[in-house]
């Protein structure tokens, strides 16, 4: 009986969160560890199905890096990066779309199926709602050709609204289209940032294999402002390769969301964690309103 108790104790504590969110909308950036590990697999899949039977809106957007490397490698087709961005040619593009696509979308929208949510696969040449232009990347001054990588110049809700508004979670593969109809490798991170920017969600939510910003002290900062994002990273505390991440969640911030979440997608039940707890296991970079 204690155990019970103890159990519905839980329910209890998450009750003002689910109250708080109930009807938002919830952008979840999968991947890293967290895609590459069934039990974690199993675990990411559950806590955004509760999301979805508790009344929040979900919305994946996800990776897919290691499958396409494992898929490039089989076909004997070798990846070049420039500044963190794999060069897709014509041939790679082709291979990343299948797999994007084809595998890794599909995969986690039977993963949800299974649990009993109701899952949709889509990416942005359906309806032509992420719409793009090439991308070019600066070394050393000077631009460089990164192939059929796109950066975003718009996304249009209403395909995403009306695949919620039918019961569905939405699940998006990062592939973008031009004005031609090329399609375009996109960054999994930044198409997070821009559908939950016109989405005009309440939260980004992005597993890393990190535990989230780390203070001097290298102490998991549980909640930050854009001035102290911007205080941290002038006095070197934010570094390296956690640039650019909080670089996107600021502008996403900027954008209209309201909260953006760091969090180690590699620990059990992460989200649930993040999103129903008073601290969370993660670091919160909100907006001034929030």
């Amino acid at each position: 009986m204690e155990e019970l108790i103890k159990k519905v104790g839980i329910l209890v504590d998450a009750l003002p969160y689910i109250q708080k969110f109930y009807g938002k909308t919830i952008i979840i950036k999968y991947g890293g560890n967290a895609m590459i590990n069934d039990e974690l697999k199993s675990s990411v899949m559950e806590d955004i199905t509760l999301l979805k039977f508790v009344g929040l809106n979900p919305i994946i957007v996800h990776g897919g890096g290691p499958d396409i490397s494992a898929a490039l490698n089989k076909n004997g087709v070798k990846s070049t990066f420039v500044n963190g961005l794999r060069v897709t040619d014509a041939e790679t593009m082709k291979i990343a779309q299948q797999v994007l696509v084809g595998k890794t979308n599909k995969e986690i929208v039977s993963l949800l199926n299974c649990k009993g949510a109701k899952a949709v696969g889509v990416c942005g040449i359906d309806g032509a709602f992420i719409k793009c232009r090439k991308k070019m990347a600066e070394v050393d001054g000077k631009p460089v050709d990164l192939g059929y990588v796109g950066e975003i110049e718009s996304v249009d809700p209403v395909l995403l609204e009306n695949i919620i508004n039918s019961g569905y979670i939405p699940v998006i593969a990062p592939i973008g289209v031009d004005e031609t109809g090329q399609t375009y490798n996109i960054n999994a991170d930044n198409v997070a940032a821009a559908v939950a920017a016109a989405q005009k969600a309440e939260k980004l939510i992005l597993l890393t294999d990190v535990e989230g910003v780390k203070d001097e002290n290298g102490k998991v900062v549980y909640e930050a402002t854009g001035d102290d994002i911007h205080r941290m990273i002038k006095a070197g505390i934010i570094s390296g390769g956690m640039i650019p991440k909080v670089t996107g969640c600021l502008e996403a911030i900027e954008s209209g969301v309201k909260g953006v979440h760091i969090i180690d997608g590699c620990l059990p039940h992460c989200i649930l964690l993040e999103i129903f707890t008073k601290t969370g296991i993660g670091t919160l970079i909100k907006s001034k309103n929030y």
